[in-house]
């Protein structure tokens, strides 16, 4: 592939590796990670709230890594309520679940920066033949799509698996109990996925511009060496 076609798709991989670094800073800082409704069960039991009549106590909820909020709906009009993770529900929440997917979603910016940085070094220097070659390359994307998936499989777990928004929503409650009415995953949960696949993409583009994946082989370079072990 001519060195100007190269130089375009690395070009193109290091935007892309930027932007999904910014994205994922971006979307550490929201609270758009899930949303969602909460039922409040012993109100609508006492009532026995049905039809129409139940929407006066479903609140809405939604929370990010860091804090969030909730809107408490038990007949009597919402009441919104700010809480942050950090120190407030450590102790009701999978704590090393949600510090791990924290730390991935640091370790994804700074290799999707590095990954940026070299991308653009490849496609304006002198690459060497090491990390900053094609294999660094690989590496970095590699990591970076590891790490989103990792990221929302983490998250996905402490959500569905440990009923993340019951425990949320139920947080200092003594009398009335919460459940979980409807619950999806926001923005900042897609940004991840959307990150994840552009680091495979670039993989891809690396590929594309003519560098053979780390440890593949020709089969070329087998039959010659081949070649020269019978000769010797």
């Amino acid at each position: 592939m001519p060195a100007q076609q190269k130089k375009l798709i690395f070009c193109t991989a290091g935007v892309l590796s930027l932007a999904c670094a910014l994205g994922t800073a971006a979307a550490v800082g929201t609270q758009l990670w899930v949303r969602g409704t909460i039922l409040c069960t012993t109100g609508a039991l006492l009532v026995n709230a049905t039809g129409p009549e139940l929407h006066k106590f479903i609140g809405e909820i939604q929370y990010g890594l860091f804090s969030g909020q909730r809107v408490r709906q038990c007949g009597l009009g919402g009441r919104p309520f700010q809480f942050s993770f950090f120190p407030d529900l450590l102790k009701i929440i999978p704590a090393s679940i949600h510090v791990s997917v924290i730390l991935f979603c640091t370790v994804l910016i700074i290799f999707a920066l590095v990954g940026a940085g070299f991308f653009m070094f490849n496609a304006f220097g002198s690459p060497y033949e090491t990390l900053h070659g094609p294999i660094g390359l690989y590496l970095w994307s590699f990591i970076a799509c590891s790490c989103g998936c990792l990221i929302m499989i983490l998250f996905s777990s402490e959500v569905k698996i440990h009923h993340l928004s019951e425990k949320i929503a139920n947080f200092k409650e003594g009398t009335f109990t919460f459940k979980t009415h409807s619950e999806q995953f926001a923005n900042s949960f897609w940004t991840i996925l959307v990150c994840s696949l552009v680091h495979f993409i670039n993989a891809l583009l690396i590929r594309f511009a003519g560098f053979e994946f780390p440890f593949s082989k020709s089969k070329d370079s087998g039959t010659i060496t081949g070649a020269v072990d019978l000769m010797y």
